[in-house]
């Protein structure tokens, strides 16, 4: 997960991409890296997630691509497969926690409470999502939440509502590796 966690920091920005065609994967991808971004999680709230995932690995290879939106650890093997780096999860299943340990894929799972944070560290993640940050309660409540749990190390990816402009402002919080959101990703795919 180290190797994932430093990529993570270059990047700083995570787009969320919902993809309605597999066909959108590569134009979207280059988009994004003709920008300076460097990372891509494609949920699977779509049937187009594992072939967009397979596309951007095969054609935009430097761009580092995951899987947003795991729910289950048959997508999670779908992901692995298709040729994701990481996957990410909008909640905590410490069934596919293991199995995302068993193969070898960095995996993120969501958390939004101080229960969720001591139980992510406790079954070993060393990278959480914060899920859904605005909604659950913003930076103030992610800044309590690391003020008694920072000294564990575990660092995170707030997703949910964040902006272009709220963006460095999470950043600028020490455990925050970076952001994702889909902000930038909206007008790239209205273009394609």
């Amino acid at each position: 997960m180290q190797n994932a966690i430093e990529r993570f920091r270059a990047a700083k920005i995570v787009p969320v991409i919902v993809l309605d065609a597999p066909d959108q994967a590569v134009p979207l991808a280059k988009a994004l890296l003709a920008q300076g971004i460097t990372a891509a999680e494609v949920t699977f709230r779509t049937p187009a997630a594992a072939e967009g995932i397979r596309r951007i690995a095969a054609e935009v290879p430097d761009i580092f691509v995951g899987a947003g939106t795991v729910l289950t650890e048959d997508e999670l093997l779908r992901a692995k497969e298709a040729g994701a780096q990481f996957a990410v999860a909008p909640g905590l299943d410490p069934a596919i926690l293991d199995k995302a340990s068993e193969i070898g894929l960095p995996f993120c799972p969501g958390v939004a409470t101080a229960s969720e944070f001591m139980a992510a560290v406790r079954l070993g993640c060393e990278m959480v999502k914060f899920f859904p940050a605005r909604d659950a309660g913003g930076i103030p409540a992610l800044k309590s939440i690391l003020a008694a749990l920072g000294h564990t190390g575990v660092q995170v990816m707030p997703t949910g509502g964040i902006t272009e402009a709220t963006a460095p402002d999470w950043l600028a919080i020490p455990q925050v590796v970076c952001v994702g959101g889909s902000w930038m990703v909206k007008p790239i795919l209205a273009s394609l």
